[in-house]
């Protein structure tokens, strides 16, 4: 398929920490506006049929209402990403997690080390489960909506930018069609020896990562290791780095 353009300005976001983090204070904006070629706005709970649709995931501990004022903020700031784009925000299962002394929350899958650094352990069970729960709501949208994957931008924060990256690249294999587009925002790499990554979504689904450099809960060293990884098999990424911690601003 033909190679999408997929580029960042410098929109701002509603601040949503990870749980276990403090309050967030942030000095500068993180971008996430995708100029992709969308073009009247769709809400999240209209049938009306969008052409093109965003899937956002949040964070550990947050639910989808932490992120859904994207679905206003995105379309104020750059008209396009409210034209004909239907906004999903799925919610993370509520589920045991290690690093809280298994307490339930809501998160995509579980955790076994904090900070979680480039070293740390994989849940690969809950990550693919994980990723699979995205596949089946962009399955949702073609089939209901008639949105194919092509005209989806998958993205999210935290967690939810590392399951992001996950159903992007290492499970969109041979006669899946590729994503549009891809955004972690203070996300990881995850699943990294079974990473492989196929040349038509090599060239079809670009990636923005943001993360910030100051970042105590998802290190900042994942960027730049992960970054490499993922230019080093080809993929078009656009990172950039902020002067704030686990958060977005404002």
């Amino acid at each position: 398929s033909k190679t999408k353009s997929f580029s960042v300005d410098g929109s701002v976001m509603l601040v949503r920490p990870l749980l276990f983090s403090s309050a967030a204070i942030a000095s500068r904006s993180l971008p996430l506006t995708a100029a992709m070629s969308m073009s009247s706005t769709t809400s999240s709970g209209d049938k009306q049929c969008g052409k093109s649709a965003v899937v956002f995931l949040h964070g550990l501990g947050d639910t989808p209402a932490g992120w859904s004022s994207l679905e206003y903020q995105l379309p104020s700031l750059k008209p396009s990403l409210g034209q004909d784009v239907h906004y999903v925000f799925p919610p993370a299962p509520t589920i045991g997690i290690t690093i809280n002394g298994g307490f339930e929350m809501p998160g995509w899958f579980d955790l076994y080390d904090w900070p979680i650094g480039i070293t740390a352990k994989d849940d690969k069970t809950g990550k693919n489960k994980a990723a699979q729960q995205i596949e089946e709501v962009v399955e949702k949208l073609e089939k209901e909506m008639g949105i194919p994957p092509n005209r989806v931008v998958v993205g999210g924060f935290s967690q939810g930018g590392a399951v992001a990256l996950l159903t992007a690249y290492h499970r969109r294999k041979e006669g899946k069609v590729p994503f549009a587009g891809c955004v972690c925002l203070s996300g990881w790499l995850t699943m990294k020896d079974d990473l492989e990554i196929t040349e038509e979504v090599i060239k079809s689904t670009p990636l923005f990562w943001g993360h910030g450099q100051f970042d105590d809960k998802v290190l900042y060293e994942q960027q730049p290791h992960g970054v490499q990884i993922l230019r080093e098999l080809g993929v078009d990424v656009s990172d950039a780095g902020y002067p704030m911690g686990h958060s977005s601003h404002p």
